[in-house]
């Protein structure tokens, strides 16, 4: 399995949904970032599951613990190691998958590619549960951004077949009022509104033992001008692989994304303009991205999350043992929408690929050297 990614800070995950543990490796952290634990709690608390009525019950404290490369606080320059243990697994639910597999989900390529010897249990390793350690990589990425005045916000633009939409992130630049609002609604969303439609989309469907998905719209301010690369190493390549790293994610687009394709050059271009000596973009259907390079515009991306496959209705599917078909009704504690909790996830990877590019390019800006202290007698 390929569980690793990225260039100069390279991140390894590891471990099952029903494992003894999950964890990850970040290796090309620059030495001197300052880690603040507290604040990556808080981040991995608004991914962990059973904090919500349109969550899993499966209920987890998410507390990481650090096993190498920090030191008084502060990056060490070793690789970065941390596991989270998990504490309230119910395998006995997944028995019946490895024969009959769900509809929607690894189940059947997965007992194909690895000669049924995956592990099924909450869907072992192509669970969602993978990305908690995905975000103590992320979260502590999102901490080296900000020591740079790179802020990384994602809310969900749109949710379930009703396509209810909440307002879009500020495309031309930061606007702290609305990560206040993502972070105080209870669905991270701008608009207190949309929440509660939201949320009433996700219930309706939980009563019908269904599932909805919906579309997550992340903006990165701050980025400064220059940095990626043009063909297959551009922003990107780097921000749109790990989000398929992401299990749902099912579509990325940047700026206009789709909707270029309906609009004329002079419609979609972003005109330059000089102010305050420094060139900036008027509009930014490029999504602060052109050849792969960042334009020092804010960078806007969304990623399209599929609805949970795991669901309480009755489908169809195939019983491989007799090898004829078969009806399914999946048991167990399953998210009716994984959108909400993927917010976290996706400003995880986004803070990931930009890190790593920053670094690649020497752009990164490492904090200053620590001094020794004397003493006099």
């Amino acid at each position: 399995m390929a569980s690793s990614i990225g260039h100069s800070v390279r991140l390894t995950i590891f471990g099952q949904s029903h494992s003894e543990a999950i964890g990850c490796t970040v290796e090309g952290l620059p030495a001197g970032i300052e880690v603040d634990l507290d604040e990556l709690q808080a981040f991995l608390e608004r991914r962990a599951p059973g904090r919500s009525d349109t969550s899993t019950a499966r209920r987890e404290p998410d507390r990481p613990r650090i096993l190498s490369g920090l030191v008084d606080g502060h990056t060490c320059g070793a690789p970065l190691s941390a596991i989270i243990e998990n504490t309230n697994t119910r395998s006995q639910d997944y028995d019946g998958l490895r024969r009959v597999p769900r509809p929607g989900h690894a189940d059947y390529p997965a007992f194909v590619r690895y000669g049924n010897h995956h592990d099924v249990a909450g869907g072992g390793h192509f669970s969602g549960r993978l990305t908690a350690p995905l975000c103590i990589a992320g979260g502590i990425a999102l901490q080296a951004l900000a020591a740079m005045n790179i802020q990384v916000v994602a809310h969900i633009a749109q949710l379930g077949p009703e396509r209810v939409t909440d307002a879009t992130l500020n495309g031309l630049a930061y606007d702290p009022t609305q990560r206040k609002a993502i972070l105080s609604n209870e669905l991270p969303c701008i608009d207190a509104g949309a929440a509660r439609a939201m949320h009433e989309s996700v219930l309706a469907a939980k009563g019908e033992l269904d599932s909805v998905g919906g579309v997550i719209e992340c903006a990165a301010y701050g980025m400064p001008t220059g940095v990626g690369d043009p063909m297959f190493d551009g922003l990107e390549n780097r921000i749109a692989a790990l989000a398929y790293g992401i299990p749902a994610v099912k579509g990325v687009e940047f700026g206009a994304g789709f909707g270029a394709a309906a609009l004329r050059g002079s419609q979609n271009n972003d005109p330059w303009r000089e102010r305050g000596g420094a060139v900036v973009a008027t509009n930014n259907n490029a999504g602060g991205i052109l050849g792969g390079i960042s334009t020092g515009m804010p960078i806007v991306w969304r990623a399209a999350v599929k609805p949970t496959p795991s669901i309480g209705k009755r489908q169809d599917s195939v019983d491989l043992a007799l090898g004829e078909n078969a009806d399914l009704v999946v048991h167990g504690r399953h998210d009716p929408c994984i959108v909400p909790r993927a917010v976290p996830v996706v400003e995880a990877a986004c803070a990931l690929a930009l890190l790593d590019a920053l670094v690649d390019d020497g752009a990164y800006a490492v904090p200053a050297a620590a001094t020794l202290e004397t003493t006099t007698k």
